[in-house]
């Protein structure tokens, strides 16, 4: 009974109205930083930040890497907030708790929300420090009955029953890609599908190949049950995976892969991946990757629709 009202759309409003009560900022882009990658959250200007331990119902971090603050300001004249650090299964939460941010965002009228995360490469064609930005994802935890949507549906966030094959925005994959050669960025930006997994162990050798014939390019333990939320609530999706690692598929290898080579490797490849994203939000264009209207979205959350 206690989960069945801590989903409701009641408690993420009580957290949105907290907010707005302490910020004059009214974002419609949404980012959460993974394992290292907080660096684009330190880029906002005009900065205000929150920590999530002084935030009401906000879950909060506790792995290395994941600093802790929600911190709102401008991305190259756009309103964004920042989720520097995240929250995972494998920490104790319940997913509708990993995921509680997303309704919240929803409420405060995000409209596009860009998702990074550390991964481990399984394709073959992927190497340390690229950039895989997220075509599709396989839920390995949702498939397994583990998943954010689980319990009554609540139908001012989204339908009993999303569809998710369109789960990352086209539109958005397509201008990063644009970007990508922009930049000079295209002999390491590369699609691919994301598997998540529950974690917190790395994956062994039969499962990291089982999860490479399912058709993964890449595998960790985060992002899938914040996108199912996500565009439960109508939000627009892009995603991208900072490969730190090769993950392991044959027997006679002395390699072992651990978190602090994972933060090592973001942190050497964080003002890559910010850049691309810095570049990506300023060349959004609202008239042409949105339906909505940003003063629509702030009369439904007034009116509690």
């Amino acid at each position: 009974m206690q989960a069945k009202e801590n989903f409701s759309f009641e408690y993420c409003r009580e957290t949105a109205d907290w907010l707005q009560a302490r910020t004059k900022q009214r974002p419609r882009i949404a980012i959460i930083c993974g394992s290292g990658l907080g660096l684009l959250a330190d880029s906002l200007k005009n900065q205000e930040s929150f920590r999530y331990t002084d935030i009401p119902n906000f879950p909060h971090s506790t792995v290395t890497g994941h600093d802790g603050h929600l911190i709102f300001g401008e991305l190259q004249g756009k309103l964004c907030v920042c989720m520097k650090g995240r929250f995972h299964m494998y920490e104790g939460y319940p997913l509708w708790k990993v995921t509680f941010p997303i309704r919240v965002f929803k409420l405060l009228g995000i409209e596009i929300l860009l998702v990074t995360n550390a991964a481990g490469a399984l394709a073959e064609s992927f190497h340390i420090g690229d950039l895989m930005i997220i075509r599709d994802h396989i839920n390995l935890l949702g498939l397994a009955g583990q998943n954010p949507l689980l319990g009554p549906n609540e139908e001012r966030f989204g339908p009993r029953f999303p569809a998710l094959s369109d789960a990352y925005d086209g539109k958005i994959r397509a201008l990063a890609m644009e970007v990508a050669r922009d930049l000079g960025y295209t002999s390491f930006v590369k699609e691919g599908v994301y598997c998540m997994v529950g974690g917190p162990n790395f994956e062994s050798i039969a499962e990291a190949r089982l999860l490479h014939l399912l058709g993964a390019d890449a595998v960790g333990m985060s992002t899938a049950a914040e996108v199912v939320v996500a565009r439960h609530c109508g939000l627009r999706v892009f995603g991208v995976s900072l490969i730190t690692n090769q993950v392991t598929k044959e027997y006679d290898t002395q390699e072992h892969i651990d978190h602090h080579e994972v933060l090592e490797v973001s942190q050497r490849r964080a003002s890559t991946l910010r850049m691309l994203l810095t570049e990506l939000v300023g060349r959004l264009e609202w008239n042409s990757l949105s339906n909505s209207d940003p003063e629509d979205n702030q009369t439904a959350y007034q009116n509690g629709t």
